[in-house]
């Protein structure tokens, strides 16, 4: 079997997740309640840049990982208005 990094995209879905490594390792904050997609999963797959992978990745965990989203949806935003001002820089 190949190795992996701890944040390596399981693309084979036919591996158990329960013998992967990956998913022991990964907090369940990052993991989707009904079919347990992980923030990573998805980054990976749209190949996001790195400003919209990390506003993603606040928005998925908001409810999650603190008392309070607000912390996590305003670090979303500061990640998607960093992008907005890469898109236009890079425009001109």
């Amino acid at each position: 079997m190949i190795e992996r990094s701890v944040h390596y995209w399981i693309k084979d879905r036919n591996i158990d997740p329960a013998k992967e490594k990956i998913n022991s390792n990964t907090p369940d904050y990052y993991k989707g309640k009904v079919y347990g997609y992980k923030a990573f999963d998805i980054i990976e797959d749209y190949d996001l840049s790195y400003n919209c992978a990390s506003a993603l990745a606040y928005i998925l965990r908001n409810r999650n990982k603190h008392k309070s989203p607000v912390e996590c949806l305003q670090k979303a935003i500061d990640h998607l208005n960093n992008e907005i001002d890469c898109i236009k820089r890079n425009q001109q």
